[in-house]
């Protein structure tokens, strides 16, 4: 059993910068891709981006490559995910899952999910 918990959304202008974080908890934190979606309102979840157990492989959405950016603090079981030049289409609940073995862009191959944070990005 894996619980996450994410933090660090918030209200901030077009141009401007957040920092999501993804605790990690229960079982083994190498063991797992940890995985970004957002979710928009009146949309359907949507894949952000992946890193790999070991931090060596991450895989971004196009609309957010160049801008936003995970890594990972194995001592702290913590994901984060970077986010820079942030845009009004940025405004979503953020959430972050967890599954072993490989990443994947498709929600339903997640088996474990956090509550999400709220970014809204004003224009």
């Amino acid at each position: 059993q894996v619980h996450l918990v994410e933090s660090g959304g918030g209200l901030v202008q077009a141009g401007d910068s957040l920092r999501l974080s993804c605790a990690v908890s229960g079982d083994s934190f190498g063991r797992y891709y940890i995985g970004w979606f957002r979710q928009a309102p009146a949309k359907g979840r949507e894949f952000v981006a992946y890193i790999s157990w070991n931090g060596q492989t991450t895989y971004y959405t196009d609309s957010v490559q160049g801008r936003f950016t995970l890594s990972k603090d194995n001592a702290k079981n913590t994901v984060y995910l970077q986010m820079n030049n942030l845009k009004p289409e940025d405004t979503a609940e953020y959430v972050c899952a967890a599954r072993p073995s490989f990443g994947s862009t498709d929600l339903n191959h997640w088996d474990y999910w956090g509550q999400g944070t709220q970014v809204t990005v004003s224009s």
